[in-house]
């Protein structure tokens, strides 16, 4: 049985989903794995040592983001869970402050964990739109604020095309509101993406950026352990400025038959060798690691983002500062380039809205000739659809062209489900 598919993420022709494959590094997890394989943190008193790796984790993320001693969070399964507690937590606060129509306001580049949340939970998304750098729109922020809002987003950066929102300015916009400040409207910060790149920037020569804990009114952050942190997959972390705050994403029952039970998450029992992996992972790089890891990304990165701007056909959205980098082209149809990338092995992400594909630099992609490929085969790609633009779309071209013209998005909806669907299929 094959458990690879065609395209090779070992050679760094994948966006983002591998972060890191050190052999040295992946040997120390493994072996880590092995040793906790059958831990569970539910069980407190039995994996006691578990249960201090976690602790450690969470303590050593606030302090890459200027968390204080009373700062707190909890591990997660992935960023989707980490949004979906702190989602959960600001509806609760909700409750107690008597708002029975809670509402998030997000800018529509926000991850789709946030739409997840209020489907879940009950809330109610308000999207508003972004600026042209593609970051959220401070005035429709402001606008969109209710008396039944309880949580602004921003993201560090945003998934689609790697812009990082002005965090400050968000936190600004909210203080100079009465209400905001009376009623203690959260502030989130997502940095899934980008959690275990920006501490770390300064040193590794770039431009500091003002995103976390060290912003006045910032009240929680999401970030990816698994990412850029170089954990094994399904680890994240959900931070919170107060401990007030992670109360509310509790769950507890007292009158059980089968005892008192309680999770600080979704999850009741959880792999305590995914948390031991993290902890290792986290040691092991350490704040040195970590700098020479954002280093050679971003430059990465900003190769591919400067060489874009020079071909034919092509231009960058926005301007990114981190690992992202999202194409567009105003002549030619930039589906068909990215199944025309696809052909020659590479396997990019297809945006929309407007439509655009993005590479996400990972360590894969800074092994030597990596970038060169890819900067020399999409511009042989641009060249090729200038003079000879294809016109019929084919494959996942085909696809994405259509979605984007469909109005009643239900129908999509129902594709997807087909597609999940088809997951499942023995």
């Amino acid at each position: 049985m094959t458990f690879e598919g065609q395209v090779n993420w070992k050679k760094g022709n994948v966006s983002g989903t591998v972060y890191n494959y050190d052999k040295e590094l992946t040997k120390l997890i493994t072996k880590v794995y092995e040793r906790f394989l059958w831990s569970n943190p539910l069980h407190s008193d039995v994996f006691p040592g578990v249960v201090k790796m976690e602790a450690e984790v969470i303590r050593m993320c606030l302090g890459l983001f200027h968390g204080s001693s009373t700062s707190c969070g909890s591990v997660t399964s992935g960023g989707t869970e980490s949004i979906l507690m702190a989602c959960l937590s600001y509806r609760n606060k909700g409750y107690k402050l008597g708002i029975s129509h809670p509402e998030i306001v997000a800018p529509v580049t926000a991850h789709a964990a946030f739409n997840k949340a209020c489907e879940y939970f009950g809330l109610k998304l308000i999207s508003v739109p972004v600026d042209t750098n593609f970051q959220a729109d401070l005035t429709a922020m402001r606008r969109a604020i209710t008396s039944n809002t309880v949580l602004l987003v921003a993201s560090a950066p945003q998934y689609p095309h790697g812009i990082i929102d002005d965090v400050k300015s968000i936190a600004q916009v909210l203080y100079r509101l009465n209400i905001a400040v009376s009623r203690g409207i959260g502030f989130h910060v997502d940095c899934c993406l980008g959690g275990f790149l920006l501490p770390f920037l300064n040193e590794a020569g770039y431009d500091d950026v003002q995103f976390d804990f060290a912003v006045e009114g910032v009240t929680s952050i999401s970030a990816d352990t698994h990412k850029y942190g170089f954990a094994p997959k399904g680890s994240s972390v959900v931070l919170y400025r107060h401990i007030e705050q992670r109360h509310l994403q509790y769950f507890s029952v007292s009158d059980w038959p089968g005892g008192i039970y309680a999770s600080p998450s979704i999850a009741g029992s959880r792999s305590g060798a995914v948390i031991a992996g993290c902890w290792a992972a986290m040691v092991s790089m350490g704040w040195s690691g970590y700098v020479k890891s954002t280093k050679k990304i971003i430059k990465a990165a900003q190769r591919i983002k400067d060489r874009i701007k020079e071909v034919d056909g092509l231009y960058v959205l926005g301007d990114p500062k981190l690992s992202v980098i999202a194409i567009g082209s105003k002549d030619f149809d930039i589906y068909q380039l990215n199944q025309l990338m696809s052909d020659k092995g590479w396997n990019l992400n297809a945006l929309q809205f407007p439509p655009s594909i993005h590479i996400c630099c990972t360590m894969t992609h800074t092994q030597p000739g990596v970038v060169t490929k890819f900067l020399r085969d999409i511009k042989e790609v641009a060249a090729q659809l200038i003079q000879e633009p294809r016109k019929t779309p084919i494959g996942s071209a085909a696809m994405y062209g259509m979605a984007q013209t469909i109005p009643d998005r239900s129908i999509i909806t129902d594709l997807t489900n087909a597609f999940l669907d088809g997951i499942y299929k023995t």
